[in-house]
């Protein structure tokens, strides 16, 4: 006779988390990327919602990993940006001089 054994305490609250991180790795990238527009959906939010994550205190020690890697991945999308941003007033400034003394 087959017995269902009852699944440990926080089973569920874990798969839900793994379920979430995985979402959150398959369309964040896409996301941050977004188009001519910019993001589809900001840093802000995506920060926002993995520390919503951590903030449950159900966390394990591989799906912390996981979100630092994701924090990690917003970190260096901004720092990105905020190079090609200033990267393209630079450009405009020299575009600019040139056409000064032009």
């Amino acid at each position: 006779m087959d017995m269902l054994r009852p699944l440990p305490a926080g089973h569920l609250m874990s798969s839900l988390l793994d379920q979430d991180i995985a979402h959150i790795r398959r369309v964040m990238p896409l996301s941050l990327s977004g188009d001519l527009a910019g993001p589809i959906l900001p840093a802000s939010y995506w920060r926002k919602r993995l520390h919503r994550l951590l903030d449950t205190g159900h966390v394990n020690k591989g799906q912390l990993a996981d979100i630092d890697s994701l924090l990690i991945q917003i970190d260096l999308h901004e720092l990105s940006a905020a190079s090609s941003s200033s990267a393209v007033c630079a450009k405009r400034a020299i575009i600019g001089n040139a056409a000064d003394r032009g």
